[in-house]
């Protein structure tokens, strides 16, 4: 670089006795460069974006095993086994491995025709039961918005969740979700109450965060505890959106020609089960189980009265 410079000068000066007027200074602008040794000017690195985490929650197994629910660690008992039973059609469903290959397969929504049949009860067991499979996870949501349950039932606080996710899509789900000690089931609330809930559940962004849900984790099953389907019409919009509907029917209580109507509102719906809960009367095998076969599935449980 100093050549260059050396040789500009000399021009210059050639210039001036040939009688040239040139200016009294030039200003020769050369890259700076560093010092040896000196150390190089560094960017201020950015702080790196918070990361939603779940939260994590303990479950009291042995006050919910002492309620009737299943307990995936505990040994095996009566009522995992009648789940046991339950499940398997629609994990194959869920998993593409049924008669054909049903959408949204894994997405399965519990209701009822009224309220007081035992859905709340059926959906927690029922997630509880997926839990234990060694191919699967399982979420099980809040999806009861008038009246959310499933919180209650297992013995922990209300929070952010469902509806949360709805009205802002910049919620990350990983920030509601709540891990639990039951390694393979994640809980997700019905969210903070809301005066428009049945129009959030019928909104473009719900069936946005369903199909998100739906096919963002292969292996992952969704219980959604949703309302009954003669009270609100909350149950009948994501009734739409579901691969795989599970109707509780209480055994005695609940008329047929409730039933059917409820079965009336679900049409679209690719699979619908019955499942008949508080059976025991009716169905008695003599291994002295109380499920039965055909018309649907039931247990002996006194489960609490959820809606």
């Amino acid at each position: 670089m100093s050549s260059l410079i050396e040789q500009a000068a000399r021009r210059l000066e050639q210039l001036r006795q040939a009688g040239v007027e040139m200016p009294a200074t030039v200003t020769v602008a050369t890259p700076s460069y560093p010092m040896a040794g000196a150390e190089l000017p560094t960017a201020t690195p950015k702080p790196p974006e918070p990361v939603a985490t779940s939260r994590r929650i303990d479950l009291d197994l042995h006050a919910l095993t002492h309620a009737g629910f299943i307990n995936p660690s505990s040994a095996r008992s009566e009522i995992a086994d009648q789940y046991r039973v339950i499940k398997r059609p629609l994990i194959k469903n869920a998993m593409g491995k049924g008669a054909s290959i049903i959408a949204n397969g894994n997405l399965i929504m519990v209701t009822s025709a009224l309220p007081g049949e035992g859905k709340s009860f059926t959906s927690i067991n029922l997630a509880m039961s997926i839990a234990t499979e060694l191919d699967n996870t399982v979420m099980l949501v809040d999806a009861d918005v008038a009246r959310p349950s499933v919180m209650r039932m297992l013995g922990l606080p209300d929070g952010p969740g469902l509806l949360d996710l709805v009205l802002d899509d910049k919620l990350d789900m990983s920030s509601v979700l709540l891990k639990t000690n039951v390694e393979k089931l994640t809980i997700l609330p019905s969210g903070t109450p809301h005066p428009r809930a049945t129009e959030l559940l019928a909104s473009d962004a719900m069936v946005r965060l369903l199909e998100d849900m739906a096919a963002r984790y292969p292996d992952r099953i969704i219980i959604f505890d949703s309302p009954p389907l003669l009270i609100t019409t909350e149950a009948r919009v994501l009734a739409t959106h579901m691969g795989q509907i599970v109707a509780v029917v209480h055994a005695g209580k609940t008329l047929q020609s409730e039933v059917k109507q409820a079965l009336a509102t679900i049409d679209a719906c690719p699979v619908k089960l019955l499942l008949l809960n508080r059976a025991s009367s009716l169905f008695k095998s003599g291994y002295g189980y109380s499920y039965g076969y055909g018309s649907g599935y039931g247990h002996d449980k006194q489960e609490e009265q959820a809606a």
